[in-house]
């Protein structure tokens, strides 16, 4: 059987530890006695303002107390600005309108998340951005003069493939291009891009930050000061605000990220070594494992292999019959949850095999779930 590497568990150095200290008492300091230590859910979209003048909110398009408690807690994680908003997309969108504009060219990878290059093609296209579609793999060598943004995403969603986010900052940044990263597979815990020379972040964290698949949420991280004002200035014009009551579901969810990904990403580790000695698997991807061409550069950059899983069954048919089998894989469009979930990308137009699963392993005791999952394929 492949092992898996488990060297590229989730390892936090000791900065990235207390930051996650940081994070579960980042509100600690400013309790009064008898105070709520659990956030209070704040739902009032309006603010006594004798004055504006000092008034630390004014109005729920601009911000709100629960926005305020999340984006600290993501400010710690990133180490950079954050401003949070009502889905993954959300975030994508505010990143590249605030960043593009008529006559400038972006580049995004064609094998990414889908509904990225349905906006591009849609929206950003006819606004006349020149919109250039490449895969992630290719991002390695190719030439970006005249780019005004390179936008990637490693891991890509859904094949997994990796590319070295501090070599494609360094060429893009040379060519003049500033450089933005959809970090949504791996989260900051796991792999920093800002770090790495990326200008910004993008993510949903509907995924495993919030964790319970309750939650529309996104955020945009940077660290240049006028940058973020032109995105937040996008939140408050285009009034795509996150709601209160996910704030706070994001909120309680980040407080058990570190532990759910170490369990989700063990698990993935175990159960991608077992797929890939099966005899109904045609291909299996997982970063973690040594044979993965992805292994040595995610071993690099990244401090875990994450929780996804690609794998190839014969046909969509098979693909199917096993997701209906499987009673602890739920059969949903996103990832990152508490349950296991797997779907079958290319009914969504994905360039993979008809039998391509994705396959997003959650928070279940690992032979319970390899046990089903085993039972299913045979």
């Amino acid at each position: 059987m492949i092992a898996p590497d488990t060297s590229g568990d989730i390892g936090m150095d000791t900065d990235m530890q207390r930051r996650l200290a940081q994070m579960l008492h980042h509100r600690s300091a400013g309790l009064e006695k008898g105070d709520p230590v659990a956030l209070p859910l704040t739902t009032s979209t309006s603010y006594h303002l004798p004055e504006v003048q000092g008034a630390p909110y004014i109005y729920a398009r601009n911000g709100t107390p629960t926005w305020a408690a999340v984006e600290a807690q993501l400010s710690l994680l990133e180490d950079a600005e954050v401003v949070t908003f009502p889905s993954g997309m959300g975030a994508i969108s505010a990143a590249l309108f605030a960043t593009l504009r008529a006559g400038e060219r972006v580049i995004l990878p064609s094998d990414g998340y889908y509904v990225t290059r349905v906006l591009s093609e849609g929206f950003l296209a006819p606004m006349g951005v020149d919109v250039v579609q490449i895969k992630t793999l290719d991002y390695a060598t190719a030439d970006f003069t005249g780019a005004a943004v390179v936008y990637l995403e490693t891991p890509s969603n859904p094949g997994l493939d990796v590319v070295d986010i501090a070599a494609v900052c360094a060429r893009a940044h040379a060519a003049g291009a500033m450089v933005i990263v959809d970090n949504t597979t791996m989260t900051p815990l796991m792999q920093r891009p800002l770090d790495l020379g990326a200008d910004l972040v993008v993510a949903a964290d509907t995924k495993a930050p919030a964790g319970h698949s309750d939650a529309l949420f996104g955020h945009v991280a940077g660290r240049d000061a006028a940058r973020m004002t032109r995105v937040r200035d996008w939140r408050r014009l285009s009034g795509s605000v996150p709601g209160s009551m996910e704030a706070w579901l994001v909120h309680r969810g980040l407080e058990t990220l570190e532990v759910r990904l170490e369990r989700m990403c063990a698990t993935a580790g175990v159960i991608a070594a077992r797929l890939a000695e099966h005899p109904a698997v045609l291909r299996l991807r997982y970063p973690g494992l040594p044979d993965d061409p992805s292994f040595a550069l995610s071993k690099q950059q990244m401090q875990g292999f994450g929780f996804l899983i690609g794998m190839t069954l014969k046909d969509a048919t098979v693909a199917e019959d096993f997701l209906a089998r499987c009673p602890y894989l739920v059969r949903s469009t996103s990832f990152g949850g508490t349950h296991s979930a797997g779907e079958r990308r290319a009914r969504w137009g994905d360039a993979v095999p008809e039998g391509f699963i994705r396959l997003s392993v959650g928070v279940e005791p690992v032979e319970a779930l390899w046990g089903a999952m085993a039972a299913a394929l045979d």
